[in-house]
């Protein structure tokens, strides 16, 4: 049973799920919006969002923060720009489309991520 056992592990070890789910968050950070596979993107959505909570906050400490859990390119832009115009939201920052199509080689759902 997976009492109490959050997140998707996608058939990968700890410190390679964390890289990928990083460089993800990084990629939607520079260009807006993504696409991956649906699995992918559901687990994405919960740590960007913890992410520009985490910047909304506008202090050394949280700058410092997403320096250590992003690239420094990406961790700036989240800070400075992104985190400006959602200020006034209290949530819900980012929105998972599904897409109809599947990817040709195994046949995997994919869906979009994208800023609100």
């Amino acid at each position: 049973m997976r009492h109490l056992k959050k997140g998707r592990k996608f058939h990968r070890k700890a410190g390679q799920r964390k890289s990928l789910l990083k460089g993800l968050a990084h990629n939607l950070i520079l260009e807006g919006k993504i696409t991956t596979t649906e699995a992918k993107a559901k687990e994405l959505k919960v740590k960007a969002e913890k992410l520009i909570t985490l910047a909304k906050k506008q202090n050394l400490a949280s700058l410092r923060l997403l320096i250590a859990r992003l690239p420094k390119k990406s961790a700036e832009k989240l800070y400075y720009e992104i985190a400006q115009k959602y200020m006034e939201k209290r949530g819900g920052y980012l929105r998972v489309i599904k897409e109809t199509a599947v990817r040709k080689r195994d046949a995997s759902k994919m869906a979009t991520v994208e800023f609100v």
